[in-house]
Protein backbone atom coordinates (compact mmCIF):
# COMPACT_ATOMS: atom_id res chain seq x y z
CA UNK A 1 0.00 0.00 0.00
CA UNK A 2 1.53 3.50 -0.79
CA UNK A 3 1.37 6.58 0.87
CA UNK A 4 -1.21 7.72 -0.80
CA UNK A 5 -3.86 4.43 -1.12
CA UNK A 6 -5.45 4.05 2.48
CA UNK A 7 -9.24 2.29 4.04
CA UNK A 8 -9.39 0.59 0.07
CA UNK A 9 -9.18 4.51 -1.56
CA UNK A 10 -7.16 6.07 -4.10
CA UNK A 11 -6.38 9.35 -2.26
CA UNK A 12 -4.67 12.25 -4.78
CA UNK A 13 -3.42 15.27 -2.89
CA UNK A 14 -5.89 18.24 -2.66
CA UNK A 15 -8.61 15.92 -4.56
CA UNK A 16 -12.07 16.37 -3.20
CA UNK A 17 -14.18 13.20 -1.84
CA UNK A 18 -16.14 13.16 -5.35
CA UNK A 19 -13.15 13.04 -7.24
CA UNK A 20 -11.72 9.67 -5.37
CA UNK A 21 -12.08 6.40 -7.11
CA UNK A 22 -11.94 3.38 -4.16
CA UNK A 23 -9.81 0.59 -5.68
CA UNK A 24 -12.20 -1.49 -7.52
CA UNK A 25 -12.70 1.66 -10.04
CA UNK A 26 -15.99 2.58 -8.74
CA UNK A 27 -16.47 6.45 -7.83
CA UNK A 28 -17.11 7.11 -3.95
CA UNK A 29 -18.50 10.47 -2.52
CA UNK A 30 -21.49 11.79 -3.66
CA UNK A 31 -22.52 9.16 -6.19
CA UNK A 32 -21.68 6.96 -3.14
CA UNK A 33 -23.96 8.58 -0.75
CA UNK A 34 -26.71 8.62 -3.08
CA UNK A 35 -27.19 4.96 -3.74
CA UNK A 36 -26.65 4.50 -0.26
CA UNK A 37 -29.28 6.21 0.67
CA UNK A 38 -31.86 4.48 -2.13
CA UNK A 39 -30.39 1.26 -0.26
CA UNK A 40 -31.62 2.41 2.98
CA UNK A 41 -34.60 3.22 1.70
CA UNK A 42 -35.23 0.02 0.10
CA UNK A 43 -34.32 -1.63 3.16
CA UNK A 44 -37.15 0.00 5.33
CA UNK A 45 -39.44 -0.41 2.27
CA UNK A 46 -38.70 -4.04 2.45
CA UNK A 47 -39.08 -4.35 6.21
CA UNK A 48 -42.56 -2.63 6.20
CA UNK A 49 -43.45 -5.27 3.68
CA UNK A 50 -42.50 -7.90 6.12
CA UNK A 51 -43.93 -6.90 8.57
CA UNK A 52 -47.58 -6.21 6.78
CA UNK A 53 -47.53 -9.64 5.29
CA UNK A 54 -46.25 -11.64 8.69
CA UNK A 55 -48.12 -9.54 11.21
CA UNK A 56 -51.13 -8.84 10.40
CA UNK A 57 -52.56 -11.64 10.16
CA UNK A 58 -52.53 -12.16 14.17
CA UNK A 59 -53.60 -8.64 15.15
CA UNK A 60 -57.17 -7.98 16.09
CA UNK A 61 -57.32 -4.44 14.56
CA UNK A 62 -56.18 -5.05 11.33
CA UNK A 63 -56.58 -1.42 9.39
CA UNK A 64 -55.34 0.41 12.56
CA UNK A 65 -52.08 -1.98 12.53
CA UNK A 66 -51.60 -1.28 8.57
CA UNK A 67 -51.99 2.49 9.11
CA UNK A 68 -49.45 2.51 12.22
CA UNK A 69 -47.05 0.28 9.79
CA UNK A 70 -47.24 2.75 7.09
CA UNK A 71 -46.69 5.68 8.97
CA UNK A 72 -43.93 4.87 10.71
CA UNK A 73 -42.38 3.42 7.72
CA UNK A 74 -43.03 6.80 6.12
CA UNK A 75 -41.89 8.88 8.81
CA UNK A 76 -38.33 6.47 9.14
CA UNK A 77 -38.18 7.52 5.57
CA UNK A 78 -37.88 11.24 6.23
CA UNK A 79 -35.42 10.52 9.37
CA UNK A 80 -33.45 9.11 7.12
CA UNK A 81 -33.30 11.55 4.27
CA UNK A 82 -33.24 14.46 6.83
CA UNK A 83 -30.18 12.67 8.20
CA UNK A 84 -28.56 12.71 4.84
CA UNK A 85 -29.10 16.39 4.29
CA UNK A 86 -27.59 17.05 8.03
CA UNK A 87 -24.57 15.08 7.90
CA UNK A 88 -24.03 17.13 4.34
CA UNK A 89 -24.93 20.52 5.44
CA UNK A 90 -22.89 19.65 8.35
CA UNK A 91 -19.95 18.35 6.70
CA UNK A 92 -19.88 21.81 4.39
CA UNK A 93 -19.57 23.78 7.53
CA UNK A 94 -16.70 22.29 9.71
CA UNK A 95 -16.78 24.95 12.37
CA UNK A 96 -20.06 24.58 13.31
CA UNK A 97 -20.44 20.53 12.56
CA UNK A 98 -21.34 19.51 15.82
CA UNK A 99 -24.24 22.18 16.64
CA UNK A 100 -25.86 21.30 12.96
CA UNK A 101 -25.52 17.79 14.11
CA UNK A 102 -27.12 18.28 17.00
CA UNK A 103 -29.64 20.95 16.39
CA UNK A 104 -31.05 18.36 14.13
CA UNK A 105 -30.73 14.90 15.91
CA UNK A 106 -32.75 16.78 18.39
CA UNK A 107 -35.50 18.23 15.57
CA UNK A 108 -35.48 14.56 14.31
CA UNK A 109 -36.61 12.68 18.11
CA UNK A 110 -39.27 15.83 18.21
CA UNK A 111 -40.56 14.87 14.99
CA UNK A 112 -40.95 11.39 16.03
CA UNK A 113 -42.10 11.77 19.30
CA UNK A 114 -45.01 14.01 17.68
CA UNK A 115 -46.32 11.42 15.28
CA UNK A 116 -46.09 9.15 18.39
CA UNK A 117 -48.30 11.20 20.12
CA UNK A 118 -50.48 12.34 17.50
CA UNK A 119 -51.04 9.04 16.81
CA UNK A 120 -52.01 7.85 20.54
CA UNK A 121 -54.03 11.09 20.98
CA UNK A 122 -56.11 10.62 17.58
CA UNK A 123 -56.16 6.90 17.61
CA UNK A 124 -55.45 6.90 13.91
CA UNK A 125 -53.46 3.58 13.93
CA UNK A 126 -51.83 2.04 16.28
CA UNK A 127 -48.54 3.37 18.23
CA UNK A 128 -47.16 0.00 18.25
CA UNK A 129 -47.05 -0.60 14.63
CA UNK A 130 -46.38 2.89 14.29
CA UNK A 131 -42.98 2.22 16.53
CA UNK A 132 -42.85 -1.21 14.71
CA UNK A 133 -42.04 0.99 11.29
CA UNK A 134 -39.82 3.90 12.96
CA UNK A 135 -37.53 0.25 13.56
CA UNK A 136 -37.48 -0.46 9.82
CA UNK A 137 -34.71 3.27 9.80
CA UNK A 138 -32.68 0.12 11.86
CA UNK A 139 -33.33 -2.78 10.22
CA UNK A 140 -32.28 -0.73 7.04
CA UNK A 141 -28.87 -0.13 8.48
CA UNK A 142 -28.18 -3.96 9.19
CA UNK A 143 -29.81 -4.95 6.08
CA UNK A 144 -27.58 -1.92 3.98
CA UNK A 145 -24.33 -4.41 3.18
CA UNK A 146 -26.85 -6.99 1.47
CA UNK A 147 -28.71 -4.31 0.08
CA UNK A 148 -25.50 -3.18 -1.60
CA UNK A 149 -25.21 -6.30 -3.21
CA UNK A 150 -28.55 -6.87 -4.67
CA UNK A 151 -28.54 -3.44 -6.30
CA UNK A 152 -25.01 -4.01 -7.15
CA UNK A 153 -25.67 -7.06 -8.82
CA UNK A 154 -29.02 -5.84 -10.56
CA UNK A 155 -26.97 -2.62 -11.86
CA UNK A 156 -24.05 -4.58 -12.75
CA UNK A 157 -26.19 -7.15 -15.31
CA UNK A 158 -28.99 -4.74 -16.04
CA UNK A 159 -25.56 -2.57 -17.53
CA UNK A 160 -23.76 -6.10 -19.19
CA UNK A 161 -27.66 -6.54 -21.16
CA UNK A 162 -27.13 -3.28 -22.81
CA UNK A 163 -24.35 -3.80 -23.99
Amino acid sequence: MDENSRDGFEYQEGAQAQDCEDTDGRQSGSAGIHETLLEMAAGIVFFALLCQVSIVWFVADKPGYSIGLWLGALTALFVLYHMWRTLDRALDEEESAPRVIQKNSILRYVMIVLMLGVVMLTRFGNPLSVFLGLMGLKVSAYLQPFTHKLFDGITHNSKDRRR
